[in-house]
C-alpha cells in the first residue's frame, strides 16, 4: 500500500528548515523528480545529495531501504522508502543513471555496491571523502570533520547527534521516526551544501 507522509519544517541548522517527503508512492516519487530536473535544467552544477540507508540483514541480504534525494534548502528532501515500494519508479531510475547530474555523497562505495544489488546504478557519482581527502592523512576518514566543518558550521555538531546502533537497523521498519527523519534532513542539507561550496570554490 502507498503511503506520503509530509514534513513542512524539519530543523536541518540554524534558522534552516526544509520540506521532506518521506513516501513509497511511485507517482509522488515520479513527481518530485521531475520538479527536480526542472531545477536542474538551469543550474550550472547539477548537484544532488544522495544517501542509501540499508536493510538490517547481513552481508549479500542486506538491501537498499531509503534513498535519500536534495538538491538544495529550497527544495523538497524525497525520502524514497524503496524497501516498501511495490515496484520500480522508472523515472526515479532513470534519473540516478542520468550523466548530466552529479551525485554526491561521503564514502559511498557500500551505497553503490548495496544499490547494484537491486540492478539501481549511479552513472555520475562523486565521493567527496575521496576527492577532498587530507593528503598527509593518517586515517581513511580524517578530512571529513575538517572540510565539513570549515564549509558548513556547526555541520560536526549536528551530525554527532546520530542515530543509535539499533535505530540505524530499523530504516525499512515504518513508520520511520521523527528521529530518522530528522537525521537525514539534516544530512542531506549539510551535504549537499558542502558539495555545492566546494564545486564554487
Amino acid at each position: 500500500m502507498g503511503f506520503t507522509r509530509e514534513f513542512m519544517e524539519v530543523q536541518a541548522h540554524g534558522n534552516t528548515k526544509l520540506h521532506v517527503i518521506h513516501t513509497n508512492d511511485l507517482h509522488k516519487a515520479a513527481t518530485i523528480i521531475e520538479q527536480y530536473e526542472r531545477h536542474l535544467e538551469f543550474e550550472r552544477h547539477k548537484i544532488v545529495r544522495v544517501d542509501v540507508e540499508y536493510s538490517k540483514d547481513a552481508g549479500e541480504d542486506q538491501k537498499p531501504a531509503l534513498v535519500q534525494l536534495s538538491v538544495g534548502k529550497d527544495h523538497l528532501v524525497l525520502l524514497f522508502q524503496l524497501s516498501a515500494a511495490d515496484k520500480n519508479c522508472t523515472r526515479f531510475d532513470n534519473f540516478l543513471a542520468d550523466p548530466r547530474y552529479t551525485f554526491a555523497g561521503f564514502s559511498i562505495d557500500s551505497d553503490i555496491e548495496v544499490l547494484g544489488r537491486i540492478r539501481l546504478e549511479i552513472t555520475h557519482l562523486v565521493d567527496i571523502q575521496k576527492e577532498w581527502r587530507v593528503p598527509t592523512a593518517t586515517k581513511l576518514l580524517d578530512s571529513l570533520g575538517d572540510v565539513s566543518g570549515i564549509l558548513v558550521h556547526e555541520y560536526c555538531n549536528d551530525m554527532k547527534k546520530k542515530l543509535t546502533n539499533a535505530e540505524h537497523k530499523r530504516w525499512a521498519c515504518m513508520p520511520l521516526s521523527m528521529r530518522h527523519i530528522e537525521y537525514t534532513a539534516k544530512d542531506a542539507y549539510t551535504v549537499y551544501e558542502i558539495w555545492s561550496r566546494l564545486t564554487t570554490i
